[in-house]
């Protein structure tokens, strides 16, 4: 069975023979990966079952400095216009939101927009997922989101409060992105991917971060256009949806608009079990290694027994692929990494 087959079915609960798995490492530790195993590349270096695809870089060179009231000489913008200013620790960096002091919908409007539906983009996207398909691997299109975007352009107390007092103006943020996402749902469908990684960080770990008649009201209707927009040209893609935090409130209306996977299922503020034995017949689940306790702060051991307590009760009947739920940052031990990969590895069903 190739690795495509078997996240397909890991994903669908349909027998597979062994876990899929994927890690992200930050810069730091991609250097100790490089002097350890010749390159930054930690797909290559562990031959992860999960490959992930995106679209080729843009042509466009828009100058967004003119939106800022302030740019430091450090900072660069993304494609949308977002801002960034390196952080004070490691590769942390902060927001700079262009829009921040925008005061009517026409001001939105006439933002400039990136360029992700032009077809130049997506010849790399075709040609990448048919290699990974000649060489066994899933094609997992990362990434698609709607909320994140906007408060990025926004500010996040200016987008929340928007949804709250200015309607018009929510509307114009988040409509604006919701049109670009459907259009690149649609598109990475088409491509080819055999899963799509749609998703928002809406939920602190303690709580939603807004009321779900919010969430109901302005984010759920626009992921659900999203996903539907890509299973009507590809109805077999599988939809992965990302949040960190409290997602209880919302699992049931997730499936309901069409997500099969659920990620990053954080252990320290969810119960990966709980939800395997409430919802596991109609969701899997991707994540459950918790990145800010046992991977930092456990031994090899720990790793080991998590990652095997993971498969026997998350896994069990398939349903489960593992991941750290967040990027592996400095303070990881080298030997927790290798434990995990070690581990997931020896997994059979």
């Amino acid at each position: 069975m190739t690795h495509r087959e078997n996240f397909l079915r890991a994903v669908r609960r349909q027998s597979p023979e062994c876990v899929p798995f994927w890690m992200e490492l930050c810069p730091s530790l991609k250097e100790e990966l490089k002097k350890r195993y010749g390159t930054e590349d930690v797909q290559e270096a562990f031959d992860t079952p999960i490959r992930y695809v995106g679209m080729g870089p843009t042509k466009l060179t828009t100058d967004f400095r003119k939106y800022f009231e302030y740019f430091p000489e450090d900072a660069y913008t993304d494609e949308w216009g977002v801002g960034y200013a390196p952080g004070s620790v490691a590769h942390f960096a902060t927001f700079l939101s262009p829009m921040k002091n925008f005061e009517t919908p026409e001001e939105v409007a006439a933002f400039p927009e990136p360029d992700f539906l032009e077809e130049y983009r997506w010849e790399p996207v075709r040609k990448e997922v048919k290699r990974l398909h000649e060489a066994g691997y899933p094609a997992v299109f990362s990434a698609v989101q709607v909320f994140e975007p906007a408060w990025y352009l926004r500010g996040l107390e200016n987008l929340l409060s928007d949804m709250l007092t200015d309607e018009e103006m929510a509307e114009a943020c988040i409509g604006r992105v919701q049109r670009l996402m459907e259009g690149v749902s649609r598109k990475a469908a088409e491509s080819g991917c055999d899963a799509i990684l749609f998703g928002d960080d809406v939920a602190t770990q303690r709580a939603m971060m807004m009321s779900v008649p919010l969430w109901r009201k302005w984010l759920k209707p626009a992921m659900e256009a999203c996903i539907a927009a890509a299973k009507a040209a590809n109805p077999g893609v599988i939809a992965l949806y990302h949040s960190d935090g409290v997602v209880y409130d919302i699992v049931e209306e997730l499936i309901g608009i069409g997500v099969d996977v659920l990620n990053p299922v954080q252990p320290e503020c969810v119960e990966p079990a709980l939800l395997k034995e409430k919802y596991g017949q109609r969701l899997s689940f991707y994540g459950c290694v918790g990145t800010q306790t046992v991977m930092p702060f456990g031994t090899a051991e720990d790793v080991r027994k998590t990652v095997r307590e993971l498969f026997d009760t998350v896994g069990k009947g398939g349903g489960l692929l593992l991941c750290p739920t967040h990027m592996l940052e400095p303070e990881v031990p080298w030997e927790n990494i290798e434990a995990f990969v070690e581990t997931a590895r020896e997994l059979k069903y």
